[in-house]
């Protein structure tokens, strides 16, 4: 069959993720490929907030911290996120940032490898990994002040040479924010422990996107965020995982309350959790953690597998539809074409990007754009459909064809 609108309508009329749709808020006249930078909201989201905050905050108070279950919160969800990242039972807990979390983890691994061979003091990233990913192994050597240092790679290609016997940890995001490249976890995992490292994963653009597995890949330490691929809300908390091997020794130095073995206990030394609550730290925010909930519910009536093949044929429909419909213009691919090297986004390249992607939010399209030059365009498989990705690319082709973009527009804080 060859490519037209019909046929997309077909694909939507045999899509077993198809009813998965109406569990989502999504506006009349908006084609959403921004998934990856904050998902739709689920439906059940609206009354969740309206139970917890006029009936467990208004009439339970405090109570609700036992009779509502907020208390145990951070290791329910933690055990509902587990299957999506290929972890098991007690070893993920939802709690505070990514950026956190990073530091946590981070600040483990530094420790662990210190009481090993305290010659380590590389921490090994790509340039191209997420800012705050880069911040903060910045910021935890500049304090720790003991002669670690950040070695920046220019490809992945580099990275086997550049981790080497003083490397303390190689830290990755499974998907490039920017362009939507994916590791091999298990193959860079392995180089990590063949060189004496640890590994410390970012799977903010992985969660909910990709098929994960932590526990057999070999990982040692992994965070990500809710708010993307997983729909948790706006600046929803965050999940880190902790490989069984290093929990009982793991230390983070963010050793707040609620990571003692005993919180109401109130005594004045701290004792650790024996479990995965040795990573959290303070109170936890009640309202934003019940919506994330409301967003891994909705995984449970599908499976990763089935995400992941309708990920790959949304994204190659609009590959290809893109360089058939669009071809004489200055569009550029810089997702990988292999599978197995492919999140759940495309990002094509253009001079005049972000003035390109704000003509294309106006006609109701919406994606978003990174520097330098990137029009970013992600696929949430639950509810984007294949007509979807049929008419966004059909309103950039007339956009392109008409030069119908604003070069001179004054840029938002936000892109």
């Amino acid at each position: 069959m060859s490519l037209s609108r019909e046929h997309c309508l077909a694909l939507d009329a045999h899509d077993e993720l198809a009813a998965l749709r109406s569990e989502f808020e999504l506006p009349r006249g908006v084609i959403y490929l921004d998934g990856n930078s904050l998902g739709a909201r689920p439906c059940a989201a609206l009354e969740r907030a309206r139970e917890l905050i006029g009936e467990e905050w208004g009439n339970g108070l405090i109570r609700s911290w036992n009779k509502a279950g907020w208390f145990t919160l951070p290791t329910r969800l933690g055990d509902k996120l587990a299957p999506l990242v290929g972890a098991g039972a007690g070893q993920v807990v939802v709690t505070d940032s990514t950026s956190v979390n990073l530091f946590k983890v981070l600040a483990a691994a530094l420790h662990s490898q210190a009481e090993r061979d305290d010659k380590r003091k590389v921490i090994v990233s790509e340039r191209s990994n997420f800012p705050t990913d880069l911040y903060i192994a910045q910021g935890l050597a500049a304090w720790l002040d003991r002669g670690y240092r950040l070695r920046l790679v220019d490809s992945p290609a580099e990275l086997a040479a550049a981790v080497d016997d003083s490397t303390a940890v190689l830290m990755l995001t499974h998907v490039n924010y920017r362009t939507g490249h994916m590791h091999d976890m298990e193959a860079m995992s392995a180089l990590a422990h063949e060189r004496g490292a640890l590994a410390v994963w970012d799977l903010a653009h992985s969660a909910g996107a990709v098929p994960l597995a932590l526990e057999a890949s070999g990982a040692d330490y992994a965070v990500g965020c809710t708010y993307k691929y997983l729909n948790g809300g706006p600046g929803a908390p965050a999940f880190l995982w902790v490989a069984p091997r290093h929990l009982a020794g793991f230390r983070q130095p963010l050793s707040g309350w609620w990571a003692h073995a005993s919180p109401f206990v109130m005594q004045p030394e701290f004792s650790p959790a024996p479990d995965i609550r040795r990573a959290l730290c303070g109170t936890q925010p009640i309202a934003s953690l019940a919506m994330v909930e409301c967003g891994l519910d909705i995984f449970l009536r599908t499976d990763m597998q089935r995400i992941r093949a309708k990920s790959l044929a949304l994204t190659d429909l609009f590959i290809r539809l893109v360089e058939q419909r669009c071809a004489h213009h200055p569009l550029e691919l810089v997702t990988p074409r292999d599978h197995g090297q492919r999140g759940s986004q495309v990002s094509f390249a253009h001079p005049h990007g972000y003035a390109v992607m704000q003509a294309l939010i106006g006609r109701g399209v919406i994606g978003d754009y990174r520097e330098p030059g990137i029009m970013r365009f992600g696929f949430t498989p639950l509810y984007t459909r294949f007509v979807d990705v049929w008419d966004a690319v059909d309103i950039l082709a007339d956009i392109l064809d008409n030069r119908a973009y604003d070069t001179e527009a004054p840029r938002d804080a936000v892109t």
